[in-house]
């Protein structure tokens, strides 16, 4: 009797967050994305006055989908929905294992995926605190992060990938920001073109879950593959851009 009150007071809670979310009923995403785990999550950081409304997916991915959303004063602000079912949580491991700051966890799904949100918030939060242009991080919970939102309008900002040419202006950000990151003690590991987003002529890098302490395993490997993503991209040299950051 106890649990039918409990799971007729979660399926409620459900429907309120249906009713006051005015673009859920309208996003058609795959119950993937929006099961009843994310829902009970969502409902949570609604009451908290975080956003209202959410709108469509501005980017999707194997692992999160992003979304519009904006709060009661009409502010944006992007909300990242990590999938707890569909979720590689294995390729995941290996980029927390070896990091001091989450050394006792659970190799369980949840666990890991959970934890790889935090990690998530976390390095936002260094970055942003540290002064790399970053989106403002805003509030984590379980499987989901709440950002500032880098775009125009309702349109995203378009990656590198997209505008296929940058000015060196755009080259000298990334390797500051390259820099003050590493010197904030973490290396972002899955920097590139499709990772660097160009607002009003600036750089923001996004999609920091996959970020390592400095003294990580693999952080090494991970800093010279970001060089030699971001050196072809721009068609710069390695060595120059590395030497400059780890200098």
């Amino acid at each position: 009797m106890y649990r039918e009150k409990e799971f007729s007071k979660i399926d409620q809670e459900i429907d309120k967050l249906k009713n006051k979310i005015k673009g859920l009923e309208d996003l058609k995403v795959s119950d993937t994305v929006f099961d009843r785990f994310t829902l009970l999550t969502l409902y949570d950081i609604v009451n908290r006055g975080y956003f209202e409304v959410l709108y469509g997916a501005v980017k999707t991915g194997k692992e999160s989908n992003v979304f519009l959303a904006k709060d009661s004063s009409g502010q944006q602000v992007a909300v990242k929905i990590h999938r707890m079912v569909t979720s590689d949580f294995h390729a995941m491991i290996k980029y927390i294992e070896g990091d001091r700051r989450f050394s006792k966890i659970k190799k369980s799904r949840r666990s890991t995926i959970l934890t790889w949100v935090e990690k998530e918030f976390q390095n936002l939060k260094t970055a942003y605190d540290a002064g790399v242009n970053v989106p403002r991080p805003i509030f984590s919970k379980k499987n989901v992060v709440v950002m500032e939102f880098i775009g125009t309008g309702d349109s995203a900002a378009p990656t590198l990938k997209e505008v296929k040419t940058a000015s060196d202006d755009v080259f000298l950000q990334v390797a500051k920001d390259m820099k003050t990151l590493f010197q904030a003690g973490l290396v972002h590991g899955d920097l590139s073109e499709y990772n660097i987003l160009l607002q009003d002529g600036e750089a923001v890098l996004i999609d920091l879950s996959q970020s390592v302490p400095i003294d990580h395993p693999l952080a090494e490997e991970l800093l010279k593959r970001d060089v030699k993503n971001v050196c072809r991209h721009f068609d710069k040299k390695f060595d120059k851009l590395y030497n400059s950051i780890i200098g």
